[in-house]
């Protein structure tokens, strides 16, 4: 009786891992030099000009008069000097206010309504609706502000609306000109909001709000429990988004009023410009301007905590 002997194969190599991503091999001395030109143009156009205005901020940089000739480090004066100025504070106000009016609350609630509104109507409504909205958001902000300013001036649209249906008419850039730049920055900017929010309600499955109105929960109520804790994520990206970028809003609010009557919309962008060009004090403007940039600093950080955990990684 014969047996047969099965021959022994060895186990598979194991495949080497791969090192360094989807390329392959780690990064080689040869790869990386066709990556200097990206970095170049990323130190001279980016880095550089964020070193140098910290190197600004702590110098008496000016334009034109004797500190124009020699530049000296002055430490953290032009900072105090910033938290000194009445009309600096005024300028962090008139810009919290301006920020929480026309974006916090301004186009993150009116872009959420249009949001739900085009996600019931039909095509027709919804791409009408669409297009006149995105039509304010892609108008140059320099042709926005001038048709604002046509809107709310003394003998503008508004009072000629107003005085048509047997209203007094306002100079509303003399007696409200911070309400009248933050609604102008609504207008321009809710498209960008309802944009977000029409995609992040398209990820939400219906069924789950069939099943909702099953048990019995009204619109508000799906609305409180549904549809909001599912768009958490989109909410907190919007409104970080949003806040970052009304904080250095500047073109709008210069074609309409300049800051005033009296400074009563200037806010730190205008200010900041006031500062650096207009007095020509470039180290005390560029500070200011890295006071803006921790404030929009900090509210990043505030809007990231409400991120969830799992979006944070």
């Amino acid at each position: 009786m014969s047996t047969s002997v099965e021959p022994v194969t060895a186990p598979p190599r194991p495949r080497s891992a791969r090192k360094g991503g989807p390329l392959g091999n780690r990064l080689t001395a040869r790869r990386s030099l066709l990556m200097l030109p990206a970095f170049a143009l990323m130190a001279i156009f980016m880095l550089g000009p964020i070193v140098y205005s910290i190197y600004l901020a702590f110098t008496n940089k000016a334009v034109r008069g004797e500190n124009a000739k020699t530049v000296k480090f002055v430490g953290i004066d032009n900072f105090l000097t910033a938290f000194g100025d009445d009309r600096f504070w005024n300028a962090v106000v008139l810009t919290l206010i301006f920020t929480i009016v026309s974006a916090v609350i301004g186009q993150n609630l009116l872009g959420m309504v249009l949001a739900l509104l085009m996600e019931k109507a039909n095509r027709l409504i919804t791409f009408i609706g669409t297009s006149v909205v995105i039509l304010a958001w892609i108008l140059p902000e320099v042709v926005a502000g001038y048709l604002l300013y046509t809107f709310f001036a003394d003998q503008g649209s508004l009072n000629t609306l107003l005085t048509s249906i047997g209203l007094p008419g306002q100079d509303w850039l003399f007696s409200a000109p911070i309400l009248a730049v933050s609604f102008a920055n609504i207008w321009r900017g809710t498209a960008f909001t309802m944009l977000i929010y029409s995609a992040a309600l398209t990820s939400i499955p219906k069924d789950v709000y069939e099943s909702a109105e099953i048990d019995g929960a009204g619109a508000w109520k799906r609305f409180i429990s549904i549809t909001v804790p599912l768009m958490r994520t989109a909410i907190a990206t919007n409104l970080m988004l949003i806040t970052l970028q009304t904080l250095s809003v500047f073109g709008l609010i210069f074609i309409m009023t300049g800051g005033g009557p009296s400074g009563r919309s200037q806010t730190l962008p205008l200010y900041m410009y006031e500062q650096a060009f207009s007095y020509g004090q470039l180290g005390y403007g560029t500070a200011v301007a890295l006071i803006l940039l921790a404030i929009g600093a900090i509210a990043s950080l505030i809007y990231l905590k409400l991120l969830p955990e799992e979006d944070k990684r």
